[in-house]
């Protein structure tokens, strides 16, 4: 072969052949090494970790995904990801660490070389949907080369099972980016076995049959693929790379076999474990696999409208369920997949459990009628709960803290999911109790407002968030003591009257243009005086600063979803009218929704990937949601699950996002399908199932009876609830008042201008608050109420007042249309 650069190798479909039905016989493995002659491979003087810089392959982003798998039973703690017909990340020893970018392979033949992952001319297959035996079938003119991808149920060894027909050898790539980084890590080559560590992490890759080549190098400077660029087939035989971001490449000297990628602490452990593997083979391997699954899977009874959603319902409680942590159980992160990992080097992606995405996934389990998973993700809640009642943003699946933001609806969510499983008739957790009241007496303490939203951007009132907190409140007052239980009922039905007030805006340009009435804003800033005014900042978007009334989004979309307002009432009528206008975008393959108009999350218009800001993608968890809405309003969901399905990937994986621009064919973004965002999304194949058992049962999961009962009808609310962040701008007559903060304080007060000023120290509330009530007869006879207040940091250097309304209403606010 000449030594000249060559040129992958066009590739032409052929008709798909069958793989052979008995696994091929395994020869053992050779025991010879190689001489060291080789000097080792020099780093570059500046290594990158992104593909796409100079002298690395072309590549797409590593959360493109085709399958994930893993067993269940056994000791195996291990779980394996596929894209683009290759491996991507392998995780171990839990769903929270991974520990190669990827692993992939080439043919080489007497005329040149193919790309495999370039050419993408595959299928892929598995045997049921709730079987996660993936099968990756490459077809070209003159090859074929099948893959079979199976985590060994009794070791943390995944085997992958090869065959090629065709004039060409084949060679693989593995990237180990051990400890969760492609910096520090070490490679070398020891007689047939690849071998990487970094830290307590190693990695070792053996074959079935002979290897040639074997080489470790620096990923953009020696690693396989530029060898292959440069001379058409493999030239290299580098015996180690230390301290970098390295690769490790070998050629399969026969046309099928059988390779064990084994993981440990050290080499010693993973060449041990991957020798066993190989040793007993695959076929024992996967009858285990394949026993453990169909016995979860065949009690599976979803019962999909049409063959194609109820295999795609299947495959969503498959894909929560491979998402379960086993060294943790209950930890499920919210996706096994890194948004745009070829352009990052991140330790946290997105497998890391969000309270929230976790919370979502176990209604739909329950959904699903696996009671048992949702119990177990209420039991690592219970464990990992903060001391002040709340949940981190997101954390490690051992409990350990990544980023430690506050969301609301993050620490309201555990109680909702308490609740539903007590009114599934489920046996109570220990602990369920004490973790329910710190939870709530953190809502009590730190509501409405939180420091996040629910797409951790911003701080204010957001009605998605107020709405869980609210349904929270009321679904958890029974683990309250009687007095407790009073102030939080009654906090609930303050802020639910008061929801209007706080994130609903009437006669702006956008009603004008829209002939609405109002419609629910996405976020209503925080240190407002009663009036929903403001700028919100879009971190995404560089700064950018939006008027709060003219931000909208689906967020609303969970006050008739958790019980507090009818999707019929014309509050929400004309909200989903505004948001079909602004948000909702028609492609190939349905509609879609944006988080927000002006979103700034998701990738650039020429199609790079985001980088901390660049232009917002459609979200298909929003069409569940605009789903939901229409269930509810009574007309048919079926069209917005056909359209998550439509968007799916080739293994039938939902997306974060599915690109909204014209087509960019290098970067395999195509309209209304997935993009370089996280896939599979937990949360979105989440909320397809319980989209399809809301159209079987005609309720959402997320309904609570205790919710739905309480507002179903208008409710005499007794107290309105002033707090700096969502103050009282008048009050009605006959109501009790209650200022309060979370220290102590004493109030300066006078009416009607300040006449007759008195002090009155606060006084202790439930939850750590602390409060100055006012009767209804202390304030018949005045207009207004000023006020300020004095603690032990000093005057606060502001006065309020609250209007004080003198004629009865004749009759209550409307609550639920």
């Amino acid at each position: 072969m000449s030594d000249t650069p060559a040129q992958p190798l066009p590739a032409q479909p052929v008709p798909a052949q069958s793989l052979p039905t008995q696994p091929l016989p395994i020869p053992p493995v050779p025991e010879e090494s190689l001489p060291d002659q080789t000097p080792p491979a020099q780093p570059p003087s500046t290594q990158s970790l992104a593909p796409g810089a100079p002298g690395l392959p072309p590549t797409w982003t590593s959360s493109d995904k085709d399958f994930v798998t893993t067993a269940l039973g056994g000791a195996s703690r291990l779980w394996a990801t596929g894209g683009h017909g290759m491996l991507n990340e392998v995780y171990w020893p839990s769903t929270g660490q991974p520990q190669i970018r990827d692993l992939n392979f080439y043919l080489v033949g007497e005329s040149g070389w193919v790309d495999l992952k370039r050419v993408q001319q595959y299928v892929f297959s598995r045997p049921k949907p709730y079987l996660p035996l993936p099968t990756v079938l490459h077809r070209g003119q003159d090859y074929q080369l099948a893959l079979e991808v199976l985590p060994d149920p009794n070791r943390d060894v995944l085997l992958i099972r090869y065959a090629l027909t065709g004039p060409y050898r084949l060679v693989l790539l593995l990237a180990p980016h051990l400890t969760s980084t492609g910096h520090a890590n070490a490679a070398w080559v020891e007689g047939q076995r690849l071998l990487a560590v970094s830290g307590d992490r190693a990695l070792a890759l053996l074959a079935s049959g002979p290897l040639d080549h074997l080489s470790a190098g620096y990923v953009g400077f020696s690693d396989g693929w530029q060898d292959l660029n440069a001379h058409g087939r493999l030239t290299w035989s580098y015996q180690r790379a230390e301290n970098g971001n390295v690769a490790l490449t070998a050629e399969l000297q026969e046309p099928s076999g059988l390779l064990a990628l084994g993981f440990a602490e050290n080499v010693t452990g993973a060449q041990g474990l991957a020798r066993a593997s190989l040793a007993e083979g695959d076929e024992v391997a996967r009858r285990a696999f394949l026993h453990a699954w169909e016995a979860w899977g065949s009690a599976l009874k979803l019962g999909g409208p049409s063959p194609e959603l109820d295999a795609e319902a299947l495959l969503s409680a498959t894909v929560l369920k491979i998402h379960e942590d086993r060294a943790y159980p209950g930890a499920l992160v919210a996706s096994l997949s890194i948004p745009w990992g070829n352009s990052t080097d991140t330790l946290g992606g997105y497998h890391l459990v969000w309270p929230r995405d976790a919370t979502l996934a176990a209604f739909a389990l329950i959904a699903c009628n696996q009671r048992e998973d949702a119990r177990r993700v209420l039991a690592w809640f219970i464990a990992n709960q903060q001391a002040d009642g709340h949940w981190l943003q997101n954390y490690y699946p051992d409990g350990q803290g990544f980023w430690h933001g506050i969301q609301l609806d993050e620490t309201a969510f555990p109680v909702l999911l308490a609740a539903k499983l007590r009114e599934e008739g489920e046996p109570e957790l220990e602990g369920t109790r004490d973790m329910a009241r710190r939870a709530l007496a953190f809502v009590a303490r730190t509501g409405p407002t939180s420091d996040q939203d629910r797409w951790e951007e911003n701080q204010g009132v957001n009605p998605f968030t107020l709405a869980v907190a609210i349904a929270a409140l009321v679904a958890g007052a029974n683990w309250l003591e009687e007095n407790e239980r009073h102030y939080a009922l009654g906090l609930a039905d303050d802020w639910n009257e008061r929801l209007e007030s706080l994130c609903y805006v009437t006669g702006t340009p956008l009603c004008q243009e829209l002939n609405v009435q109002g419609y629910y804003v996405r976020l209503a800033p925080p240190d407002r005086d009663g009036t929903l005014t403001g700028q919100v900042t879009l971190q995404n978007r560089q700064g950018k600063t939006v008027e709060a009334a003219a931000l909208v989004s689906m967020d609303f979309s969970y006050l008739p979803r958790l019980g507090l307002r009818s999707a019929l009432d014309p509050r929400i009528r004309d909200t989903v009218k505004v948001v079909d206008h602004l948000l909702a975008q028609a492609t190939p393959t349905g509609t879609f929704y944006h988080r927000y108009n002006d979103d700034g999350y998701g990738e650039h218009e020429d199609g790079s990937p985001y980088d901390g800001h660049g232009i917002g993608r459609l979200w298909p968890l929003l069409s569940g949601e605009r789903g939901h809405l229409a269930l509810q309003a009574g007309e048919d969901p079926r069209p917005y699950l056909e359209t998550l399905l439509r968007c799916s990937s080739p293994g039938g994986l939902l997306p974060e996002q599915v690109w909204d621009g014209p087509p960019i064919p290098e970067r395999g973004l195509f309209p209304g399908r997935p993009n370089g965002s996280a896939m599979p999304l937990l949360w979105a194949h989440a909320e397809f199932l319980k989209l399809l058992h809301a159209s079987q049962t005609g309720r959402p999961a997320e309904l609570l009876r205790e919710v739905e009962n309480r507002y179903a009808e208008p409710l005499p609310v007794e107290a309105r609830h002033w707090r700096p962040a969502a103050p009282v701008p008048q009050l009605e007559p006959g109501r009790l008042l209650l200022i309060e903060d979370d220290e102590p304080f004493t109030l300066h007060f006078g009416f009607d201008g300040w006449q007759d000023p008195q002090d009155r120290e606060a006084l202790p509330l439930p939850f750590g608050l602390w409060g100055v009530t006012f009767s209804p007869a202390e304030l018949t006879s005045h207009h207004v109420l000023n006020f300020t207040r004095h603690s032990a940091a000093g005057w606060e250097g502001q006065d309020h007042q609250i209007r004080l309304q003198q004629s009865v209403p004749t009759s209550l606010p409307e609550r639920r249309g």
